[in-house]
């Protein structure tokens, strides 16, 4: 059964928003909203449309298509059709000279027809604001991600060793992954806000795959299908004996995200050496988890863990080769790379509701990537984890 988004979810989070603009951006008239992820955040549906937030009058989302479905779905209490955007400048009144936008989603084609009927002198972003905001989550909220922690703990640590056998290829476990996921709950893919991402379930990677060059911002690699699909388990690269098994993938009911890695070893053993430095992983995790409080700041955090690592250890770390990335851990809820982000620059203190995916991990020549992801959530006593405690490195015969 669909869970639609209540009504006092709905008002509370506009109210919310418009207290966030009057305090950090105090001259503000009008927001638009056109990214689907902030328009289902206010609304509750996901439809072809613009949401129109003024400040001295009520918001409107204005529905291209479908607007049937959005009065079915949505408590918000504004919805109107429109066939273009000159259905939305009627008795607007005057355009405010500033618009904020999102300026990470809104495309130059998209913003030149939405200023050709609302002819608005200068366009401010509103990015920030609407990220900051959806990072501090609701009880109802809070609510979905554990329901999906739980769906994603179940998936792999107890049911992805029966589907690990000598000969199936990446793409092929994966498409069996797929539907034990489904079969569990999952709503059925892995929403990035990256720039022109696109993934199904994540990083499917056996052996050398996992540490394999792309362009995603992970410490993974993937070989994928090809190299107009780089983000999906290959067809080539089949489990043998002895290959460690890495799989880094979403999970998420009702939009609402958490994110895990596991990692195997297929019938055989990994050296002492191996062993230890994915413990040393599953250490940093425990330690970063436990800093997850009120108050902390994600860019000391990351600057301490940096600095407490040995530099031989720091060698692949969080990447293998040249292909590093510069962060412990990020935010998550309806997208799966949210802020803030446990790196150097996010410097505002945690507050509860916040979650946060951590994962430290560590590339091994010839051998793959080593480390741990989990989810968790900021509490007063430390990070909450709803994805499971399995330390990895499971043993499957």
């Amino acid at each position: 059964m669909n869970k639609h988004v209540p009504l006092q979810e709905i008002n509370s989070r506009m109210e919310r928003f418009r207290a966030k603009m009057d305090r950090e951006c105090p001259d503000w008239q009008m927001a638009a909203i056109f990214g689907k992820l902030n328009q289902y955040y206010f609304t509750g549906t996901m439809q072809d449309g613009m949401l129109l937030v003024p400040r001295e009058d009520e918001a409107v989302f204005w529905v291209r298509q479908s607007i049937e479905r959005a009065l079915d779905e949505s408590h918000f209490s504004v919805l109107k059709p429109m066939k273009s955007y000159r259905d939305a400048t009627a008795g607007m009144g005057k355009v405010p000279d500033t618009v904020y936008l999102e300026t990470e989603v809104v495309p130059l084609g998209l913003y030149r027809r939405f200023q050709k009927y609302f002819p608005f002198k200068e366009a401010r972003s509103v990015d920030f604001q609407l990220s900051m905001l959806r990072a501090v989550k609701s009880d109802f909220e809070l609510d979905l991600m554990r329901e999906s922690g739980e769906i994603h703990r179940r998936i792999l640590e107890e049911r992805v060793p029966s589907l690990l056998r000598e000969g199936v290829s990446e793409a092929e476990f994966a498409a069996e992954l797929y539907v034990v996921m489904m079969e569990e709950g999952h709503h059925g893919l892995a929403r990035m806000a990256m720039f022109q991402t696109e993934i199904i379930l994540g990083n499917i990677c056996f052996g050398e795959s996992s540490i394999y060059p792309t362009y995603f911002n992970g410490p993974g690699g993937n070989l994928g299908l090809c190299p107009a699909v780089p983000l999906f388990g290959s067809r080539e690269r089949k489990l043998r004996k002895g290959d460690l098994v890495f799989i880094d993938i979403g999970c998420g009911v009702e939009g609402y995200h958490t994110d895990k890695t596991m990692t195997y070893v297929f019938g055989g053993s990994l050296s002492e050496e191996v062993v230890s430095q994915h413990q040393q992983c599953v250490d940093i995790q425990n330690r970063v988890a436990a800093r997850l409080k009120p108050g902390e700041i994600p860019s000391k955090i990351f600057a301490d863990t940096m600095n407490s690592l040995k530099p031989d250890f720091l060698e692949n770390f969080m990447g293998f080769g040249e292909r590093r990335v510069k962060f412990l851990g990020h935010g998550i809820g309806l997208a799966i790379d949210e802020i803030p982000v446990i790196a150097e620059g996010f410097d505002l203190p945690m507050e509860e509701g916040m979650a946060f995916a951590l994962e430290p991990k560590k590339g091994v020549k010839d051998i793959g990537m080593v480390g741990i992801e989990n989810t968790f959530l900021v509490t007063s006593a430390g990070g909450e984890c709803i994805t499971g405690d399995n330390p990895g490195l499971m043993k499957v015969y």
